[in-house]
């Protein structure tokens, strides 16, 4: 239910909380007193190592920033880290785009898969429905990979890989930690989040790290009443009964434990377990051109997403090896209710449906259609390598990975009192039917293999080779479709069969470094790379299979530290050819799928910076400029040899296009100043981002009649303060309340569908954290 509404800027504390410091670096202090920045430790490489010897454009967050950022989930952290994007149109679900490598909202269950890879400690947790929503309590740190990082993270991993490092249980210790928060959102409800952390040893070689969580997100979004008249049947609709204010709420819970074996002094087992149920109302776009933050749905928007993973690591030494081997088993299920009328509306407007949308006496009924979705996701993965010692001149690491995906859905688009030979059979009400099953499996052997021609000259070599096989299986369609099925049945509770398709496809994704140490405070590197990602199956029978996508990486960057210590300054340029790409299309039946379009190119640089400025000051910043654009004519058509045709007189989207979903540029800058009084440490910082406009689709027709999201700015504050096991943190998000759009959308082809919506960021929102560690 909808939360009372608050003035949420009468409930502003004297200081405020930071938007997102983007480098997120740590400083070496006490109180006010910055001598120098710190140290950070990052595995990205698979092995741990500083930051600034790394030679890959990386940026680590630490558990300090993240809190200090007040991020709730993995979409609050992701949003601002400047080589990435993200489109989040369901309340904790965001598809995630590295570098501009986007061609547009995808995710549907025959779609494409991820171009970037999600990793929790080892475990991959890249979904096709979108990235989990990862509670961000407890969690060591955040690493951004830009670029294709397919040799050691795999085929989701095209355009680079975001990896979530939580804290692991501390053997000998015996320490908790609770938190408590509440927040209020301006023109919307007040929230509240509550977590705690334990870790104790429970025998002389086991520790256990424990951690749970419940949160609510206040809603802010009014869904106001309103009626709508179909011009063909003449049925009015009223949503009286769903009008309310502050309708998108969001509630989250769930727990994850660790479990450290130390088995002896060389090997150790991690077992693992992680649950989280989240439950969301309503949905998080407003009308464009419509009243501020209002919206107006006739049916009702619900989603329950459960997922809970089992993981283990095992870690330990064969003489001089270190060997490494990580398991998960990943268990996701969703339950989904969405208002589909605008589809219903407009498409009786412009074509007359209603007219074959009767009831068994053949009268014309409400042609109003909801949907109503099941869907389950499990992920099976498992990764063993081997690595040499890393002191020696010579150093080689390699393994092999296995994992196997699988999504089943079922999808009902359902029209009430729909006579019984228009629906789907053995589905009354049921104008349209999914119920599919899709079985993805990799296969890889990957390794690495480095070289000291000099003491400070490194040669790097690595390549990975992948097998991957997709299947898909069972009904998708109308009651017509059904014409076309297999017999018998295969799969599910469909009608028929009318989809038994496998795809499959093997490859060799390269990786080649050359790193100079000039001395021991600057690095530089020159790195060619190349990221895929495998084809796949279409839902539609007639539908041809999608073919895989490959990413060629050319980069060049730099890791450097200054003034003793004080400044560091690190960056990358780069120039990526994207070929083949994958697009999520609108054929002209309306049905949803996948094509290879051809040629895009994509250039940029990105960059980052922390210095200590000395009196307890300290300053931030990062930033990249990306330019992706469409190298050839996309013309919806392919040849006899099944590459896309790129001649044509009216193109779908045409040479020059820049790529969706992306901004030019995107940055941040943080200052934040550190003092002690009164026997405690105190804080207070501001950040200021920008980010550019862009596309929500790369097809011009799309653009002509959505528009493109403009750009925006925010300002986030805070303040906080500690005294020996108390935490006190004061923070406004948003402070001066933009209404920055994060993305535009419509029901049905924008051609179509004249109601488009647009997504807000959430407006103002300000909140108080009391900690106290114990």
């Amino acid at each position: 239910m909808g939360l009372r509404r608050v003035r949420a800027v009468e409930l502003m504390c004297g200081g405020a909380v930071s938007l997102l410091a983007l480098s997120g670096p740590a400083f070496a202090q006490t109180g006010g007193d910055q001598a120098e920045l710190s140290e950070i430790i990052v595995t990205a490489q698979k092995r741990s190592e500083n930051l600034q010897d790394v030679p890959i454009s990386i940026q680590a967050l630490s558990q300090e920033k993240i809190e200090r950022l007040n991020a709730k989930d993995f979409v609050d952290v992701a949003r601002h880290l400047p080589s990435v994007s993200i489109r989040s149109i369901v309340p904790g679900v965001g598809n995630i785009f590295m570098r501009g490598i986007s061609s547009g909202p995808d995710g549907g269950a025959s779609g494409s898969l991820p171009s970037v890879g999600v990793y929790l400690d080892e475990q991959p947790v890249t979904t096709i429905q979108g990235t989990l929503d990862i509670q961000m309590f407890d969690i060591a740190r955040v690493e951004a990979l830009a670029g294709p990082q397919g040799t050691l993270y795999g085929a989701s991993s095209q355009s680079g890989t975001l990896r979530i490092i939580t804290n692991k249980p501390e053997p000998g210790v015996t320490r908790g930690r609770v938190d408590v928060e509440t927040n209020a959102t301006f023109k919307g409800g007040v929230g509240y989040s509550i977590a705690g952390m334990i870790n104790v040893p429970i025998a002389e070689r086991v520790t256990l790290r424990a951690v749970a969580w419940n949160r609510l997100d206040p809603g802010y979004i009014d869904n106001v009443q309103a009626t709508r008249t179909y011009p063909v049947s003449r049925v009015t609709i009223d949503n009286s009964a769903l009008a309310e204010k502050n309708f998108n709420d969001v509630e989250v819970s769930g727990a994850r434990a660790a479990l450290r074996v130390d088995l002896d002094d060389n090997w150790t087992i991690t077992p693992g377990l992680m649950i989280q149920k989240t439950k969301a109302q309503g949905n998080t776009y407003q009308i464009l051109g419509g009243a501020d933050l209002e919206v107006e749905r006739f049916f009702p928007d619900k989603r329950d997403d459960t997922y809970w993973q089992a993981a283990m690591t095992i870690q330990g030494k064969v003489g001089d090896l270190d060997v490494t081997y990580a398991g998960a088993y990943l268990n996701r299920k969703f339950d989904t209710q969405f208002d589909y009328s605008d589809y219903s509306f407009f498409y009786d407007t412009l074509f007359g449906m209603g007219q074959i949308i009767v009831n068994n006496a053949g009268v014309p009924i409400d042609p109003s259609q909801r949907t109503r979705s099941n869907s389950l996701y499990t992920r099976d993965s498992h990764e063993l390598r081997v690595a040499t010692p890393q002191d020696k001149r010579l150093r080689v690491s390699g393994g092999l990975f296995y994992q196997s995906q699988r999504h089943e859905l079922q999808s009902q688009y359902i029209i009430q009192g729909l006579a019984t030979a228009i629906s789907v059979t053995g589905w009354p009400n049921t104008q349209w039917l999914t119920d599919q099953q899709r079985t993805d499996r990799d296969y890889a052997a990957f390794g690495e293999v480095s070289f000291d021609i000099l003491p400070s000259l490194t040669l790097t070599a690595g390549g990975r080779a992948f097998k991957a096989t997709s299947h898909l299986v069972g009904f998708a369609g109308l009651r017509g479709n059904e014409r076309g099925c297999f017999a018998p049945t295969r799969y599910g509770a469909g009608p028929c069969t009318n989809v038994d398709r496998k795809a499959k496809g093997d490859g060799f994704s390269p990786r080649l470094n050359a790193t100079w140490k000039v001395d021991d405070n600057k690095l530089l590197y020159v790195t060619y790379s190349e990221g895929f990602r495998p084809g796949g199956i279409n839902r539609a029978a007639t539908s041809a299979a999608y073919e895989p996508d490959y990413l060629k990486n050319y980069e060049a960057g730099w890791k450097t530290t200054w003034a003793d210590g004080k400044l560091r300054v690190n960056g990358a340029v780069f120039d990526d050819r994207w070929d083949g790409f994958q697009m999520l299309v609108q054929t002209t039946a309306n049905i949803a799928e996948v094509r290879n379009v051809g040629q895009a190119r994509v250039r940029g640089v990105e960059g980052d910076f922390a210095a200590v400025l000395g009196g307890g000051f300290s300053i931030t910043g990062a930033a990249s400029y990306i330019d992706a654009k469409l190298l050839e004519n996309y013309c919806g058509r392919i040849d006899a040899n099944g590459d896309p045709i790129t001649v044509c007189a009216t193109p779908i989207a045409p040479a020059g296009a820049r790529l969706p979903l992306s901004a030019k540029f995107k940055g941040s800058l943080s200052i934040r100043y550190d003092w002690s009084m009164g026997g405690g440490d105190m804080f207070v910082e501001a950040t200021g981002a920008q980010q550019g406009s862009s596309w929500s689709s790369l097809r011009t027709r799309d653009r002509f009649f959505q528009g493109k999201s403009p750009g925006f700015e925010t300002v986030d504050l805070s303040a906080g303060a500690i005294w020996d096991n108390w935490r006190l943190t004061a923070y406004a998000r948003n402070l001066f309340d933009s209404r920055g759009e994060l993305a535009r959308l419509t029901s049905c082809p924008a051609s179509v569908c004249s109601r488009i919506y647009q997504v807000p960021i959430r407006p103002r929102n300000v909140g108080v954290k009391v900690s106290r560690d114990f």
